[in-house]
């Protein structure tokens, strides 16, 4: 599996396998891969939004340090 370029498209993949997974026609063979892929692409998405809320976080911390009467900036 390579790796997504983004999160949406790790998300677009990750509802792709969850509709694969539904089917009857899919195998168990098949679905321990699909799984394998999809616990694979949740701890990207999970890294992305933990990587993207500390950038939210660094921006309202410089926000606030700018808004601060008496700040030393």
């Amino acid at each position: 599996m390579r790796a997504p370029k983004s999160f949406e498209e790790g998300m677009n993949r990750l509802e792709a396998i969850l509709d694969q997974m539904q089917q009857p026609e899919t195998t168990l063979a098949e679905s321990v891969k699909l799984y394998a892929e999809a616990a694979s692409l949740t701890e990207y998405c999970r890294n992305t939004l933990e990587k993207a809320s500390l950038q939210l976080d660094e921006i309202d911390a410089k926000c606030a340090e700018v808004q601060t009467p008496g700040a030393d900036h």
